[in-house]
């Protein structure tokens, strides 16, 4: 199984750009979507393939965070 993970832009640079992932800065190819700097978008194969919305990029984040928690503690 596969899964897209929502980031916000950083920089562009033609159809590149820099993702930042809670801290983790990853180079996405950017060639798909039209997005700027400051967008949240969602990366799949290090691909941006969607535009997101902030409020849903954010509870998404979120919701990793606590599947994460809740793995750390088993």
């Amino acid at each position: 199984m596969c899964v897209a993970l929502p980031g916000k832009i950083i920089e562009t640079d033609g159809t590149n750009g820099k993702v930042d992932f809670q801290g983790n800065i990853v180079n996405v190819n950017m060639g798909v979507v039209n997005a700027q700097v400051g967008d949240y978008v969602l990366v799949h194969a290090g691909c941006a393939i969607e535009v997101m919305k902030k409020e849903m990029a954010e509870e998404i984040i979120e919701l990793f965070a606590e599947l994460e928690n809740l793995h750390n503690e088993s």
